[in-house]
């Protein structure tokens, strides 16, 4: 069979890409350089009826099936050996509704883009850390991001989406139609169908922010995340704050003579006033003498994109895990430093993101991503350039995470899960009893498991 002389796909919009293709390499390349996989079709999407005709090709030709949005996944879901690519990198509509508040984004949107078109009317909806992030992968799975304290997941800001099911159909899933779907869709990722357009509520943000960003002596890391544990205790809603261990990057961002040198940082966003947020963030800032702080007021927009050079396309090897904190503890914190200092690989960082906030005021039960009540997340974070030291640091990080589970309940968040090797334990304990619930909408929605290459529910 020529794939793309089906007659299934006639009168398909987009571009059809078959190995042959010269266009072919580029097409199925995505974020994560680890990532080398040759699908024997890649449908390259202009508008919803292109992708249910594609939908309902795959599944009749039982082909295994990838769904790309921003190719930013960190496992390298977008793409398959052999199977097919359904590819919505091309959808890019958005409209945003002033009187409503609302944007409607198309599955192909970047967080970037996003924030362009709700930033010019002074607006903004919680989205990731890295504007090239695609909004339809981040959202799925939960979506952490600078505001997540003040406004919440980006799930937690949907109102409603579009999406076609295995069966081919177009529904409308919101909390008053198709409920049990959109409760599912909201961290249960892309179990149940392929979102193609995203409408989320938008919030006052901007354009200016206060940034906080500091880098302290890693010498110091103990001193300095025992007073992050205490600032992160009584910050209010508006400070969303991490604190990261690394080396600084060889980056003309960066001074010379601080290039390689390994720092503790303590950055944050204060979603309010920028007056405000200087004097709120200022005690991050003075945590005895600082090898740099680059704190300043900045457009929200720019702090979008602020990490996005630490995160380059197709140029590094990534592999990150996650795990949940019951408290940063001392021993905790002491677990961290020495899993820093054994980082196998300069590009490497450990993440220790603040939660609570509006993330905890969301009862587990109000959609599928289920942990609520965690105060830390830790994203171990391995990213190094060479094949030849995959084991290395692919071996670092489940150390990382292993010798950290005496202070979790096991959870994890599922946009940082590896590459799902613990398969449905994984799902059991970071969905808990929300699992079950998922296992009975997978029966209704895609009872062959057409939708696999996620974070798999298995019906």
């Amino acid at each position: 069979m020529t794939l793309t002389q089906d007659a299934l796909l006639t009168g398909f919009r987009g571009e059809l890409i078959t190995p042959d293709d010269s266009r072919y390499d580029e097409a199925r390349a995505v974020w994560n350089g680890m990532i080398d996989r040759r699908p024997a079709l890649i449908a390259q999407c202009k508008d919803t009826m292109d992708v249910i005709q594609a939908v309902r090709f795959a599944r009749e030709k039982n082909m295994l099936l990838a769904v790309r949005g921003g190719g930013h996944n960190v496992a390298g879901l977008a793409v398959c050996d052999g199977g097919m690519v359904i590819d919505l990198s091309g959808m890019k509509g958005i409209v945003v509704n002033l009187s409503a508040r609302t944007a409607r984004a198309e599955a192909g949107v970047t967080w970037g883009e996003l924030d362009r078109a709700t930033q010019a009317y002074g607006l903004a909806t919680p989205g990731g850390v890295v504007s090239e992030t695609g909004i339809a992968g981040l959202t799925l799975g939960g979506g952490l991001g600078w505001l997540r304290r003040k406004y919440g997941l980006s799930s937690d800001n949907l109102s409603s989406v579009e999406i076609v099911t295995a069966d081919g159909r177009l529904l409308t899933a919101s909390e008053t139609e198709n409920a049990d779907l959109f409760w599912g869709i909201r961290g249960g990722g892309g179990n149940f169908g392929i979102v193609t357009a995203f409408e989320y509520r938008l919030h006052p943000v901007g354009p200016e922010v206060m940034m906080a960003f500091v880098l302290y002596p890693f010498e110091r890391a103990a001193e300095v995340l025992t007073f992050f544990r205490e600032f992160a205790a009584d910050a209010p809603d508006e400070i969303s704050a991490f604190a990261v261990m690394g080396s600084v990057p060889a980056e003309p961002a960066y001074p010379e003579a601080l290039h390689h040198k390994d720092y503790v940082l303590l950055a944050a966003c204060y979603a309010g006033s920028v007056a405000e947020g200087r004097r709120l963030l200022q005690p991050l800032r003075e945590q005895g003498e600082p090898m740099l702080d680059m704190s300043a007021p900045i457009q929200y927009v720019d702090m979008q994109m602020f990490l996005d050079a630490d995160y380059p396309a197709g140029k590094l090897r990534y592999y990150w895990k996650s795990v949940y904190l019951n408290s940063l503890s001392d021993d905790a914190i002491d677990h961290l430093i020495m899993q820093a200092a054994s980082r196998p690989s300069s590009h490497s960082t450990i993440d220790i993101w603040q939660l609570g906030g509006a993330i905890s005021r969301f009862s587990p039960d109000a959609s599928a991503f289920r942990n609520r009540h965690s105060p830390f997340l830790i994203g171990v974070e391995a990213n190094w350039e060479n094949q030849r030291d995959d084991v290395a640091n692919m071996e670092w990080t489940r150390t990382c995470i292993q010798e950290l589970q005496m202070f979790s309940d096991g959870s994890q968040y599922m946009n940082f899960p590896g590459f799902l090797e613990e398969g449905e334990q994984q799902m059991r304990t970071s969905f808990g009893r929300n699992y079950d619930r998922l296992v009975e909408l997978k029966k209704k929605y895609d009872p062959t498991n057409l939708f696999r290459l996620n974070h798999n529910v298995k019906p």
